[in-house]
């Protein structure tokens, strides 16, 4: 199995994603792929969403784009246009079926579910499986439920991208619902935190928070998700010509947990540079997001119960400047004005190191 050109480790999105950016952009014409999955199968299995800030090739994958997000907070409620820059939400499971359609048809594309690394110094490898073996750091865990409930239920126009009115347990909790019709929608409860905390009740706790935001009503649940996605970096590989993609490569954003559209640059750079490869210079999120989000994250450990204040007094800013801010794709002067919507002293202590 060492005679591919490349090889990917891990049939994720980012994997995937890598996978059919070089066969769109016909790099798997002349050379060979193996993809390395465990999975037996591709189930709908994770519901991505982002601002729309930049390109991605996936626009029959979205089930729904909104122009108005609502946050809720110590304040009250909050309604935020984004118009501009549309949150966009990316279903999994049509993801897997285009992609996987598509790298089907080239038979320079292998699958296997094991990989034994040979002496083929010629194989370039993306590892897209992270090594994070500590569980005390600060991780985003959650459980969605997509239920179906009687017409009138839901406002199909507008997300509630975080809801901070429910119990924090000296974390940091909120709900967040993705409503994609008046019947339908994604209900999903989301803590942050080191991995435990509130992963015992979700069931109860999305229960309760329906009942209280939709009142007391009759639903059925059409699909599940759950998952923990790592606010801190991953482990090098350091691996004789290997890259690192995906969260193996830092593509997830710390502070927010949002890794689609990064993904989607990654891969597009990587085959701009194809015949650099493996010896490319890393591909980064630019350099005072990452410190920037460092402080942020010493903030939320230091006074989680200061976060529904940060994020409402965030989200005041004009979403213009906001949004490129939290998709790492700011003007520096725009960032400056969300960074000072931040409560200051705490920020500040945490910028000095105290």
């Amino acid at each position: 199995m060492s005679d591919f050109d490349y090889v990917i480790l891990g049939g994720g999105c980012a994997g995937l994603s890598l996978a059919y950016e070089f066969d769109v952009r016909g790099v798997l014409d002349r050379k060979t792929m193996l993809v390395v999955e465990p999975r037996e199968q591709y189930l709908r299995d994770k519901t991505w969403s982002f601002w729309r800030t930049g390109p991605h090739r996936f626009d029959d994958c979205v089930v729904k784009r909104w122009s108005t997000f609502n946050v809720c907070g110590p304040t009250g409620l909050q309604q935020v246009d984004c118009a501009d820059t549309p949150y966009e939400t990316i279903d999994s499971g049509l993801f897997y079926e285009r992609v996987l359609a598509r790298l089907s048809r080239n038979p320079n594309v292998h699958f296997t579910n094991h990989y034994e690394n040979g002496d083929d110094n010629e194989t370039v490898i993306f590892n897209s499986v992270p090594n994070m073996p500590d569980d005390q750091n600060l991780w985003q865990h959650f459980k969605g439920i997509a239920v179906s409930a009687p017409a009138g239920t839901f406002d199909p126009s507008t997300v509630t991208l975080m809801d901070f009115d429910c119990e924090q347990r000296g974390q940091v909790h909120f709900f967040y619902v993705l409503p994609f019709t008046d019947r339908k929608a994604l209900d999903e409860t989301t803590w942050v935190g080191p991995l435990g905390s509130g992963t015992d009740d979700y069931d109860r706790q999305i229960t309760e928070y329906i009942n209280a935001a939709f009142g007391n009503l009759s639903y059925e649940v059409e699909y599940e998700e759950q998952g923990a996605i790592p606010l801190f970096l991953s482990k090098p590989s350091n691996r004789r010509n290997t890259i690192d993609i995906g969260g193996a490569g830092g593509m997830i954003r710390q502070s927010t947990g949002y890794a689609f559209l990064n993904i989607q640059a990654h891969s597009r750079y990587l085959c701009d540079h194809i015949e650099q490869l493996p010896s490319l210079a890393q591909y980064r999120i630019k350099g005072r997001y990452r410190m920037l989000d460092r402080i942020f994250l010493r903030v939320l450990q230091r006074s989680p119960e200061l976060m529904p204040e940060v994020f409402q007094r965030f989200f005041q800013t004009e979403p213009t400047q906001v949004i490129p801010f939290l998709s790492n794709c700011g003007t520096f002067r725009g960032d400056l004005r969300a960074i000072m919507a931040m409560p200051k002293l705490p920020f500040l202590r945490a910028a000095m190191g105290f």
